[in-house]
């Protein structure tokens, strides 16, 4: 990373009316959650996500998925926000970071202290019966799960119920969604930290803002499917860069105000 990047990222982000961040699963590795395509080490080069993680799989096989997300969910619950997470929370506090778009279901913003998160691939809080479609809060029968390998199921038809999360083959969810898209439209400098851009329609998100006349800052370890219109990118870890671009624009953290937990 160039300080010259880092410098004018800071300028942008200063200069900026309607700043809107996009964050993807590349923020959340430095908090022992693995990413999906790194090689050797993405989820999507271990298992075949079509087997694991889609709609039609869950539908036919639905242990089949609860098998593969156990150690993953186990991993979600022990997290803790790194410092990446809690330098956009910093920027929101400032008033500067108005929306925080993630592609992210673990929670690690909010718990880092961000308020005004768009979750568009969903979150592990709910849960809702493929049968009946009764939706229920996630957390006891996550415990349940996590403890003793139960497959949760509804309490009133003996459905299977499925976390709240998008699978491939699903559309996102259409509030979120839109929201996001409302965000993008807005923003006058899109950040994005931590994300391939690979998978759409989130993906397509920096793309919009750039349409409605956003600078694009892109801050991934590895090129993304948007590098061509981006107005700046920052190569490296997300969790180097971010709490120092914040420091750049905001000054030093109090560490009592935006440490570790």
């Amino acid at each position: 990373m160039e300080m010259e990047e880092l410098a004018r990222a800071a300028e942008m982000i200063r200069r900026s009316r309607y700043l809107v961040a996009l964050t993807g699963a590349g923020i959340s590795t430095p908090s022992g959650i693995p990413d999906f395509r790194s090689e050797g080490s993405g989820l999507w080069t271990i298992y075949d996500p079509m087997e694991v993680a889609s709609i039609w799989a869950f539908s036919r096989r639905p242990e089949a998925f609860f098998e593969w997300v156990r150690p993953l969910a186990r991993m979600i619950r022990e997290a803790r926000p790194n410092p990446a997470h809690y330098a956009l929370a910093r920027l929101e506090a400032a008033g500067i970071l108005k929306a925080l778009i993630t592609q992210n279901i673990d929670e690690l913003h909010q718990k880092a202290g961000s308020r005004r998160v768009i979750e568009v691939h969903g979150h592990l809080r709910e849960a809702t019966c493929i049968r009946c479609y009764r939706k229920v809060p996630a957390a006891p029968y996550l415990d349940a799960f996590l403890e003793n390998g139960t497959i949760p199921r509804c309490e009133v038809c003996g459905g299977v119920l499925k976390p709240n999360v998008i699978l491939f083959g699903e559309q996102l969810p259409a509030q979120a969604f839109l929201a996001a898209q409302q965000e993008a439209r807005r923003a006058d400098v899109f950040l994005v930290a931590g994300s391939s851009l690979e998978v759409a329609p989130a993906g397509d998100l920096p793309i919009l803002a750039k349409e409605h006349g956003a600078r694009l800052i892109l801050i991934n370890l590895s090129p993304t499917a948007a590098d061509r219109y981006a107005d700046l990118q920052i190569r490296g870890d997300v969790a180097e860069i971010l709490p120092l671009l914040a420091d750049a624009v905001l000054g030093p953290a109090r560490e009592e105000a935006f440490g570790a937990e």
